[in-house]
């Protein structure tokens, strides 16, 4: 639910997404579901049959993230105040996304309403779309998040993915890579697998609280949006602190000290083992690596290897 306001004028209580998005979902290909192009050309039709099933009204223009339309309703009726109706592009990570709000309870994150898995449909409370984290002092973002950490890291349910069944592939796929440093390859894939057999809890991970995906509420000041569940240690939870907002943090020995800083202000916060924090960035960043070489994204490729070598020095 990382949402924008739509640019295209659309009509209140019209479901319609917006053309531009429509164009953008148009180009991802199928990740164990549609295409984004077969997929998008059904999203107005879903949303429909869930503002019926839910007996939903729509009261203003939609929003998008990268993969999903949200549009603010209420039911008929007013019963239950504002909500958001999110119709999301069914794949991978977004496939448990109900389970963990189901299981949050709304301790540090948007209440869920209601779920359709089968149409990718949430019933959301609705929170300030126009304040997140992104425009706040980086301290006091990172100290925020931080403390929904502590929320959020309850015990994993037994339905939820593990971390370790998520990277198995992409370690797999890093070590065949001949197109990347080969110390970069054994120094990931070699910690990744010391990582995942240490002992420990395995708590419910969030996996992408960044910046924007922390919204202001009534209810409490903060709270987290969008998740990709995975169950595993708390400490793999920081590395999107860290490729967000990345060009405050500057180059060289001042991005060194800024990673080290916005780590600490978070495991502070969060009471997480701020090496083992540090450890499983450089991990995360190896699989960032992995994705913008099969991308050919040089930009998110020189971000990665730059950010795991301010890690190590």
């Amino acid at each position: 639910m990382s949402e924008t306001s739509a640019r295209e004028p659309l009509a209140p209580l019209d479901p319609r997404a917006p053309a531009e998005w429509r164009t953008w979902m148009s180009r991802l290909p199928a990740e164990g579901g549609p295409t984004g192009a077969d997929w998008v050309a059904t999203v107005d039709r879903l949303a429909r049959e869930c503002l019926e099933a839910w007996d939903l009204e729509v009261t203003g223009a939609p929003m998008t993230g990268w993969t999903a339309v949200v549009h603010p309703v209420v039911r008929r009726g007013g019963e239950g105040g504002p909500l958001v109706l999110k119709v999301g592009w069914p794949h991978v990570e977004s496939a448990q996304e109900h389970l963990a709000l189901r299981a949050w309870d709304g301790h540090g994150a948007v209440r869920l309403v209601a779920a359709d898995p089968s149409r990718g449909a949430l019933l959301l409370e609705r929170l300030d779309s126009g304040r997140d984290l992104d425009p706040v002092d980086i301290e006091d973002a990172c100290t925020v998040v931080g403390g929904l950490y502590r929320e959020l890291h309850v015990p994993a349910p037994p339905t939820i993915r593990t971390l370790t069944a998520y990277l198995d592939p992409y370690l797999t796929q890093l070590r065949q890579r001949t197109d990347l440093p080969r110390r970069v390859v054994t120094r990931v894939t070699g910690l990744a697998r010391e990582l995942l057999a240490e002992p420990g809890p395995r708590v419910l991970l969030h996996t992408d609280l960044h910046f924007q995906n922390v919204l202001a509420a009534d209810r409490a000041p903060w709270l987290a949006i969008d998740p990709k569940p995975l169950a595993g240690p708390a400490a793999y939870e920081l590395h999107p602190l860290l490729r967000n907002r990345i060009e405050e943090m500057g180059t060289g020995s001042s991005l060194r000290w800024s990673v080290r800083q916005r780590l600490e202000l978070a495991c502070d916060a969060g009471g997480v083992d701020e090496e083992l924090g540090r450890l499983w960035c450089i991990v995360r960043c190896g699989v960032e690596i992995l994705w913008a070489a099969v991308d050919g994204d040089d930009t998110e490729l020189s971000k990665n290897l730059t950010l795991l070598k301010a890690l190590e020095d």
